[in-house]
């Protein structure tokens, strides 16, 4: 027994010796310290051997033990050292990679959208007005001709914080707001968030809108017709066709939806129109007297017109995108084509 400790120190201290690695080392140490390594069965079987020699054999394997731990560890030290050593002197930048370029931010599809509206409207002399996201029920449903039990308020699938209180479903309420404080003429666009229980490859929850108030004397809906229509051919272009088809909204009598000549096909019929040529892109009409008369307007002496439009909508229409989800999934593939 003891020409075979003798014999497993020097092989194992020559082993430990020739390794290059932490891998290697790990290897050797359960090869030989293991559960089921050679000295740890040595140990396991010193019952076994005769009593005179038990305790010399004992030893010899014990302090065999010792001095092949202390040599794996001074070894893994040494290893450790060497990787620093390399790493330090190694090259830290390799100066024939080329440059990588630092990536930038660029405005989100639905500002740039925004952006351009609002800019189309600011040309012609509206000035843009902003209100809370978080309403009264008579800012957003009363004032604009829309009673609790009339059957409009089906069409907004609200978020109410209480009876009274609630998510904006528009940004009409803004418009009541603003009219409360300023007398006539005014010309505003109102965008902002608004928010509504959907969500589906055409709504979500939370979209944006902008809506637009023209109030003066003498509005017809020819200045409407005119209007929205330098607004069509400047978003999109001067050869889309569109029409105005009879709604119904509470807050404005007349009223519209505008469809334009489907962007895809060209009027010619696809699937994106469902074959009809023509894509519904924003409301509008006259203002109702009744919303007049409770924002503090005499109906009887001016006139006047609006439109809402969804910026999801137009930026799906403007620029082909198929699902409104994509524009919220902070994609940098899909956000860093605009």
């Amino acid at each position: 027994m003891k020409e075979e400790l003798t014999t497993i120190r020097q092989t194992s201290l020559k082993e430990i010796e020739a390794v290059t690695s932490e891998s290697e080392l790990y290897q050797v140490k359960s090869r030989y310290l293991g559960r089921s390594g050679t000295i740890t069965q040595i140990v396991k079987n010193l019952k076994n051997i005769p009593a005179e020699e038990r305790s010399t054999i004992g030893k010899e394997a014990n302090d065999l033990k010792k001095d092949l731990t202390a040599a794996i560890d001074n070894a893994l030290q040494n290893i450790k050292q060497s990787k620093k050593l390399e790493h330090i002197e190694k090259p830290s930048i390799d100066v024939t990679l080329p440059g990588r370029k630092q990536l930038l931010g660029n405005k989100h599809p639905i500002t740039l959208v925004t952006d351009q509206i609002t800019q189309v409207f600011t040309t012609l002399g509206f000035e843009i007005v902003e209100g809370p996201e978080i309403e009264l029920d008579f800012f957003n449903f009363e004032a604009l001709n829309i009673p609790k039990d009339h059957p409009a308020r089906d069409m907004h699938d609200t978020f109410y914080v209480t009876e009274e209180v609630m998510l904006r479903t528009h940004t009409s309420p803004v418009q009541i707001r603003t009219m409360q404080k300023t007398k006539p003429p005014l010309k505003i666009i109102c965008p902002g968030k608004v928010y509504r229980c959907d969500s589906d490859v055409s709504h979500t929850p939370m979209f944006h809108q902008i809506e637009g108030l023209m109030v003066d004397t003498n509005i017809t809906f020819g200045d409407l017709k005119g209007l929205l229509t330098i607004f069509i051919h400047t978003i999109f272009d001067e050869n889309t066709a569109l029409r105005f088809r009879p709604s119904f909204f509470p807050f404005t009598e007349p009223s519209a939806e505008v469809d334009i000549q489907c962007v895809m096909c060209r009027g010619a019929g696809c699937r994106v129109c469902s074959g009809t040529g023509w894509i519904e892109i924003l409301g509008c009409g006259l203002v109702n007297p009744k919303v007049f008369a409770n924002a503090g307007y005499n109906p009887d002496e001016i006139t006047g017109l609006a439109f809402g439009l969804g910026v999801e909508r137009t930026a799906m229409l403007k620029y082909g995108v198929n699902d409104i989800r994509l524009f919220f999934e902070n994609d940098y593939r899909f956000l860093s084509q605009f």
